[in-house]
């Protein structure tokens, strides 16, 4: 499967779950995708235990039609990106695209704010169950959930089962 011609966003902010950005985008750059790291404005982003990315632009300076997906990480970042009102409405136009929109943990709470669970199977970490369900998420416990152009899993355990499905997706 050649994805040579794909373009994927992957969000950031302070206090992001290091495995859950880089073993992605590892994954996808061994593919041959596009990878672009969107920020809320910041040169850089230091994950919970200090690793730094950079990004390759903020979420305010892209247009969402020239991604093919976008990956939401976890830890904590995710309540910091819901604050920028860009990268929410980057994550509901790419998935009003039917473009796949995959988070794994906490990155649940984007799809949140995004308001784009009603009616959907979905996981995440455990902790942000209620908010999913309260979101109209019909919410599981698995490593992988896919509903649609929805994927989502809940931990660094679940990254391989979460890759490989993303990058069936994508292809």
């Amino acid at each position: 499967m050649s994805l040579d011609d794909k373009h994927v966003a992957i969000l950031v902010e302070d206090d992001y779950q290091e495995l859950e950005l880089h073993y992605p985008r590892l994954r996808l750059l061994e593919a041959g995708v596009r990878v672009s790291v969107l920020g809320a404005g910041k040169p850089g982003y230091a994950s919970a235990k200090g690793y730094t990315v950079t990004a390759d632009a903020s979420a305010d300076d892209v247009d969402p039609a020239v991604f093919d997906a976008v990956i939401i990480p976890g830890g904590m970042a995710p309540d910091k990106m819901r604050r920028h009102r860009a990268m929410v409405d980057l994550v509901r136009a790419i998935h009003e695209q039917g473009k796949p929109v995959a988070w794994i943990c906490h990155g649940g709470w984007m799809a949140v704010s995004a308001g784009i669970l009603r009616g959907k199977r979905a996981t995440s970490f455990h902790s942000i169950r209620d908010d999913m369900v309260n979101a109209g998420a019909e919410w599981c416990d698995e490593e992988v959930v896919r509903d649609g152009n929805l994927i989502s899993s809940r931990t660094p355990d679940d990254l391989p089962a979460f890759s490989r499905t993303f990058l069936e997706a994508l292809g």
